[in-house]
This record gives C-alpha cells, sequence and structure tokens, in this order.
C-alpha cells in the first residue's frame, strides 16, 4: 500500500475563488474560495480519489512530469502531497469515548448554553492539530 502521494494541480484564478483541477485525476476537479480553502479542498480530493481507487483495486495514475502539463500564464501548477494512511484513518474515523476534566464554572455554563462537549474538543484538536 503507498502512503505518501504526489500529483500536480492546476489552480485557476476566478471572480469568486480558486479552480483546482488534477489532470493526471482524469480532470477531478474542487473549488475554494481562497487559497487556504482550495489547498484544503485539493488535498481532501486527491485523498479521496486515491482512497476509492486503491479501494477499487485501481492502479493509480502514474503523475505526469511538471514540465508535461499544460498551464495558462495566469494559472498556478501546485504539487499536492497527501498521506493516505492518515486520510485513510480521517475518512474512516470513528468517534470514541474519552474522559476528561474541567473546571465545575466551565461545565455549568456548557449546559446553560447548551454546548455539545464533544462537538466544541473535535473542532478544538482538529484547530490545534491543524486537520
Amino acid at each position: 500500500m503507498i502512503n505518501l502521494v504526489i500529483y500536480y494541480a492546476v489552480f485557476n484564478f476566478a471572480e469568486d475563488g480558486i479552480n483546482v483541477v488534477f489532470p493526471d485525476l482524469d480532470n477531478a476537479a474542487t473549488f475554494g474560495e481562497n487559497m487556504h480553502e482550495a489547498l484544503y479542498m485539493a488535498k481532501d480530493l486527491l485523498a479521496g480519489w486515491l482512497i476509492n481507487a486503491e479501494d477499487e483495486k485501481e492502479a493509480f495514475p502514474v503523475p505526469s512530469d511538471h514540465l508535461s502539463i499544460p498551464v495558462a500564464p495566469e494559472d498556478l501548477l501546485i504539487p499536492i502531497e497527501i498521506d493516505l494512511a492518515f486520510y485513510r484513518k480521517k475518512f474512516n474515523s470513528k468517534p470514541i469515548k474519552k474522559t476528561l476534566t474541567i473546571p465545575s464554572y466551565l461545565n455549568d455554563l456548557g449546559n446553560e448554553a447548551k454546548i455539545n462537549f464533544s462537538a466544541t474538543l473535535t473542532e478544538a484538536l482538529k484547530e490545534k492539530l491543524e486537520v
């Protein structure tokens, strides 16, 4: 099983955001409103595409050399690298129970505000770990 893969994506700047196309993946495409979102969506698309191919026992396309991919002068060619093992875990993630301790006043305030503690912790961990 391959874990670390790199494919090139063409980033095209449009009025409403950034279009992203992977020429080697049958021109699979995604979109982001800004560069941060476009990069995130590119990684997510690449991971999903390759995991699906792997699950279907299909061979991965051979990544093109960056010099062989036609790119308009106003576009960017960006290598997108993903760790398939990480994304497989992320996509197949199931909730697990964790026991933790918080100050009682935060517990009381959170309950009064009807905060979902599990969702809040998950969001905070994703932000802290940048995933």
